[in-house]
């Protein structure tokens, strides 16, 4: 694909340097349909990137695009605070008919802001205020958000740093198989709890992601989450799920912790959770801590109404039957297929991968490989994006309603990429 080099100088004079996935992406977009971008020169990309998977349902969702459009054009309210709303009730009894009572969940539904971070803070801020008590336990590689609190319980140096202040009151313990298998789940941790001089300061709750995405697709195993949640239980610490990336069916299932068959006392959604990328996020939490007070935690945004047209309409279109599960993980098996092709024509490359449904990722030895991938992927037309502590992990994040066509279109395009920087 032969593509003019755009004139960016307004983004590069006016932008602030802090711009970050247009540097690896050299265009200037201009229209997405599916799973497809056009810049303005209608030179056409394939998106495994989705928009960093709050686009699960593809870009302009057909179906959601017209739910949106009547509401719109019907002078629907379009900013609302906490009000009471037509579209915020429809949102709500879709939300508790078709996930939650389906899953035997009674969690109540808190909107604390537009984004992942907001429903972070406010699961965080919930279990101290529960419990009384001030630490949170995370994990190693872990990514919560970018604002304070979140950044305390988050793993990346180079996104810590960028606080200018000590964070404090977060606990990071080993992820699944951080340590390679060489000890026991959770002993570190559990000795840590029992010894009065350890050192520790009793926790409020432990947050977890089932797969760390911006951590490098770290994977954890079921039977690791349901020891979790058992050590929670008997030493009385919340368990906060963070599903804002992973849920909403990306790995299989609406929530990504079901395949372990946990109950989270917390849960934080967002991203797809608009289904048009419309910002939205919630968190979810069982009745007994419910023990706010009215407005403790609010936000000028919270209540986006177009966003809570098209969360409805998505859940309408895609969650009352289960087709959607059974189609990810079909999905998920051809990108499985296909990445276990590209590791046999690779031998010297050192390559292994992991991943659940629909999010993929491929580790190379060489740190820099990852990150050249990208870049020539790009160059043949598909967007893809690294990750890890080092960006040494090639990350694959397409959205659900992908075809296989397009699937298969997309993973010849990264093969080629793997072989042309060897």
């Amino acid at each position: 694909m032969t593509i003019t080099q755009p004139d960016l100088s307004v983004f590069e004079t006016v932008e602030s340097e802090v711009r970050s996935y247009c540097r690896g992406w050299p265009a200037i977009f201009d229209q997405a349909r599916g799973s497809y971008l056009f810049d303005e020169d209608g030179h056409r990309y394939l998106d495994f990137f989705a928009g960093a998977g709050s686009l699960n349902y593809g870009h302009n969702n057909p179906v959601l695009k017209r739910a949106l459009l009547d509401y719109l054009e019907r002078d629907g309210i379009t900013h609302g605070l906490d009000m009471s709303t037509t579209a915020k009730r429809a949102f709500l009894e879709t939300f508790r008919d078709v996930i939650l009572r389906p899953r035997d969940m009674d969690h109540k539904v808190m909107f604390p802001g537009p984004t992942g971070t907001n429903a972070v803070e406010s699961a965080l801020k919930l279990a101290r205020k529960v419990k009384g008590r001030e630490s949170i336990v995370s994990f190693t590689n872990a990514f919560h958000g970018m604002s304070l609190g979140s950044l305390a319980v988050t793993g990346n140096a180079f996104k810590r740093a960028g606080a200018g202040i000590p964070l404090v009151h977060g606990t990071p313990m080993p992820f699944d198989d951080y340590l390679d298998g060489r000890t026991p789940d959770f002993i570190w941790f559990e000795r840590l709890l029992e010894d009065s001089g350890s050192g520790l300061n009793q926790p409020a709750a432990v947050i977890v992601e089932t797969v760390q995405g911006e951590g490098g697709i770290n994977v954890a195993r079921a039977e690791w989450l349901r020891a979790l949640a058992d050590l929670c239980k008997r030493y009385d610490m919340l368990l906060i799920v963070d599903d804002i990336q992973m849920g909403c069916g990306r790995t299989g299932a609406f929530f990504s912790f079901e395949e372990a068959g946990i109950s989270p006392d917390i849960i934080t959604v967002s991203k797809s959770i608009s289904g048009y990328g419309l910002p939205l996020a919630l968190t979810l939490f069982k009745p007994a801590l419910d023990v706010w007070e009215p407005g403790e935690h609010n936000g000028t945004f919270r209540g986006n109404n177009p966003a809570f047209v098209t969360a409805a309409a998505a859940l309408d279109a895609y969650w009352h039957d289960g087709q959607m599960e059974k189609q990810t993980l079909a999905r998920g098996e051809q990108v499985e297929a296909a990445m276990a092709g590209i590791v046999r024509e690779n031998p010297d490359s050192g390559a292994h991968f992991r991943g659940r449904g629909l999010v993929w990722g491929m580790e190379f030895p060489d740190k820099e490989r990852a990150n050249k991938i990208c870049k020539r992927a790009f160059d043949l037309g598909l967007l893809i994006e690294s990750s890890g502590p080092e960006s040494e992990v090639v990350k694959l994040l397409p959205a659900l309603t992908i075809s296989p066509g397009e699937l298969d279109e997309g993973l010849r395009i990264l093969a080629r990429a793997v072989r042309e920087t060897a």
